[in-house]
């Protein structure tokens, strides 16, 4: 009797490639729930958690990312690359995938090049405007390379390439409340202009910064401000908005003379998305293809700490079609609440925005992908039978 399909999913690191494969992984569910999947990831990285409270099984690789700062560092990474290669292969050998999915990060490079090696069809799934060094060294061997921007030529053979977006998380959508709901969720005026600043789980301090030297402005604006400072930064963005009010006490509440809700992590992306009339960000691949899916206008701040500075080429993909406006790191401090407010005051260009940047969005790309892992595990199985 034949056996059920089987996929290896493999790559993570951040949440802008867990995520992405996850929503693959249910849209391959979706369709064949009887397959097998099974990811591959990197040890003592997030996906290691993330994955199995989705419900799938996972295993790990060694691999860890080269160093380009301290070369010397690299003797060990080698190793890890190796014992990781050796591990990929008897993950392949006893998995025996019928097709496997690399979504970019450390893990994806070692278990991608094993199942070609195999004869396994291999999918890429690019997410940035500017391709990763993994992506591009798999790409020879890949039989697809799925990419959300046009113009991925430039790194990959243009007959491999579907155009297909970034998959985002599904409940966006099914489970959006309304812009009422969401300024009740966050106890905020809705008789306001919300601008909602986001710089990661994690945080980002030159948008932090930004925020506590726009205080001024933001007090005579009439607009009020979510704030995810992140887990890194709250401490310090909760002592500095202290010594801005004037206020020793510990227990004195923060922002009560300012329009402002700051919090280390938001607990439901849904209700702050709904709020907002605008939306300050880093420039990731992921949080962009949300922006794209809601159409709302966004103000992006590229992280300058990012491989190949992939962030700013991002943001520009958006900018050369007048879908987000850009402001760079350095400028930040300087400008980025004083563009906020403009921006968030002017209704015409916010609308004119939110359209354009809704017009990028493919809603279906989780489905596409695996529409066509399926379509190449088929094939391989027609080929090559039950094994």
């Amino acid at each position: 009797m034949n056996r059920n399909l089987r996929f290896i999913i493999s790559g993570g690191g951040t949440g802008g490639h867990i995520f992405p494969a996850i929503s693959i992984a249910n849209a391959l569910r979706r369709r064949l729930p009887d397959a097998e999947i099974l990811f591959v990831g990197a040890e003592g990285r997030m996906e290691m958690q993330r994955v199995p409270a989705a419900g799938y099984r996972i295993v790990g690789l060694p691999v860890a990312g080269f160093d380009r700062r301290h070369l010397l560092r690299n003797i060990g990474v080698l190793w890890k690359l190796w014992k990781s290669t050796r591990r990929a292969r008897r993950i392949v050998r006893d998995f025996r995938p019928d097709a496997a999915v690399g979504v970019g990060g450390y893990a994806s490079g070692p278990t991608l090049r094993a199942a070609e090696k195999a004869g396994i069809p291999t999918l890429l799934q690019e997410q940035n405007s500017y391709a990763g060094v993994t992506n591009k060294l798999l790409a020879r061997g890949a039989s697809r390379i799925c990419v959300a921007y046009d113009r991925m030529e430039r790194f990959f053979p243009a007959g491999k390439i579907l155009l297909t977006g970034n998959p985002v998380r599904q409940n966006l959508t099914d489970e959006a409340p309304s812009r009422e709901e969401g300024i009740r969720f966050f106890g905020l005026d809705a008789a306001r202009r919300t601008v909602l600043v986001v710089g990661g789980s994690l945080g980002a301090r030159t948008i932090n910064q930004s925020i506590l030297q726009g205080l001024p402005l933001l007090r005579q604006s009439g607009v009020q401000v979510i704030w995810q400072c992140g887990k890194y930064y709250y401490g310090e963005m909760l002592r500095s908005l202290r010594q801005a009010e004037g206020a020793d006490d510990d227990e004195c509440k923060p922002c009560r003379n300012l329009p402002l809700h700051l919090t280390d992590f938001i607990s439901s992306m849904n209700h702050a998305y709904a709020a907002a009339d605008l939306i300050v960000s880093r420039a990731g691949a992921g949080s962009i293809s949300e922006f794209c899916l809601l159409g709302k206008p966004v103000i992006l701040v590229p992280s300058p700490n990012v491989a190949e500075d992939h962030q700013t080429k991002n943001a520009l993909a958006l900018v050369e079609k007048d879908a987000a406006l850009m402001v760079r790191d350095a400028d930040a401090p300087a400008s980025l609440m004083k563009e906020a407010l403009a921006l968030v005051a002017d209704e015409a260009r916010l609308a004119r925005l939110a359209a354009n940047i809704h017009r990028m969005a493919r809603p279906q790309a989780a489905d596409d992908i695996a529409a066509e892992t399926i379509r190449l595990a088929q094939t391989y199985r027609q080929q090559h039978g039950t094994k």
